[in-house]
């Protein structure tokens, strides 16, 4: 039977054919690496918006509703540019949906419904990024990190009571982890004491290839905002030519990494060139124009892309609003379907309906 085996390998290697060694681990063909089979079904997931105050009423049939599986529940921190500290669970500071209670709450109502959890603490910083925040001085780096430790570690506690089924460590910090690489790696380790599920991280979508420590965890994070095409209304093919290139560099990265892709955000505001730069899009959103059909179309884009691909684990659409709680003043325009052509879109994904 090895004799077999190898003389297969070889056969590949001849030919250019990529296989799989008898130990089930990805042969490397010349400087090629064909991607690993997963099993499993899709994480098919929204992001929840915390609401301000306790459901009305249980928002798990509207999820399950357009075919979700998954819930991401965020309880923010704030972080302001140059102040070395995490301030989280204040009061008066968070909504009812972010704090412990709520979180609590949202976890059991999804797991009685039969829908899974990601639980993703995310530091939002007032007029700027987090993938931006730096410091001058080790002594500030220190003073962070303790912070966003003792953070991270509170809610990594809180997802192994409520067993949670995947904890995201952190969410687009490109220039911390860039400088900081050892902080990370050590964080990693401790929250694995604190939870004994899967972990991710997100990562930004410009630098999901340079994160030091994916060996370290279950699946490669990152945020699916690639610009892909600017037109007012993008079609569906010209969006789908748009995410080849992008599909083949990140299906080699899944190859090299032996890990499966999760797209711990994706979404598209419901208004004209949403296939773009979304963040940009941000800015004077109630003056832009209300486009439903680029915001469905850029769904059919991407789950056509990415969907029937056993590398991708499937992702949490950026965002859905519980009992339509918690809009930002603008639910036309927002990332959320609700409502919208991309509903259709999504269950049509999702459900298969």
């Amino acid at each position: 039977m090895m004799r077999l085996l190898t003389l297969f390998c070889l056969i590949c290697s001849v030919y250019g054919f990529g296989c799989k060694d008898h130990s089930g681990h990805t042969t490397r063909i010349g400087t090629a690496v064909a991607p690993p089979v997963f099993q499993g079904e899709k994480m098919n997931g929204l992001t929840f918006v915390a609401p301000p105050e306790p459901f009305p009423s249980d928002p798990m049939p509207a999820v399950k509703e357009v075919g979700a599986s998954w819930i991401a529940v965020v309880p923010y921190a704030f972080t302001r540019m140059g102040v070395p500290n995490v301030r989280f669970n204040e009061s008066g500071s968070h909504w009812w949906g972010e704090r412990p209670e709520g979180v609590r709450e949202t976890i059991r109502k999804a797991h009685q419904a039969g829908i899974k959890v990601m639980l993703k603490p995310q530091v939002y910083v007032p007029g700027g990024w987090t993938g931006a925040l730096d410091f001058n001085t080790d002594a500030d780096w220190e003073s962070w990190e303790s912070t966003y430790r003792y953070y991270i570690l509170y809610f990594a506690e809180l997802a192994q009571a409520e067993q949670a089924d995947l904890f995201c460590i952190g969410t687009e910090f490109n220039r911390a982890i860039s400088k900081r690489p050892a902080y990370w790696h050590d964080l990693v380790q401790k929250i694995k004491e604190k939870y004994q599920g899967k972990l991710t991280y997100s990562a930004n979508w410009d630098d999901w290839d340079r994160v030091p420590f994916w060996a370290d965890l279950d699946y490669i994070g990152l945020g699916g905002y690639f610009p892909l095409v600017e037109a007012q209304t993008p079609s569906v093919e010209a969006l789908k030519t748009a995410w080849k290139p992008i599909k083949a560099r990140i299906a080699q990265y899944s190859a090299d990494q032996h890990r499966q892709v999760l797209f711990t955000e994706f979404g598209y505001l419901s208004v004209d060139s949403c296939g773009w730069r979304n963040w940009e899009l941000e800015r004077g959103i109630n003056d832009r124009a209300i486009n439903e059909q680029a915001q469905a179309n850029c769904y059919e884009a991407l789950f056509a892309t990415f969907q029937p691909e056993p590398w991708w684990a499937g992702g949490f659409l950026w965002k859905w609003f519980p009992n339509m709680r918690g809009h930002e003043g603008y639910p036309e325009r927002d990332y959320t379907p609700q409502g919208k052509l991309g509903a259709a879109t999504l269950r049509k994904w999702y459900d298969g309906k």
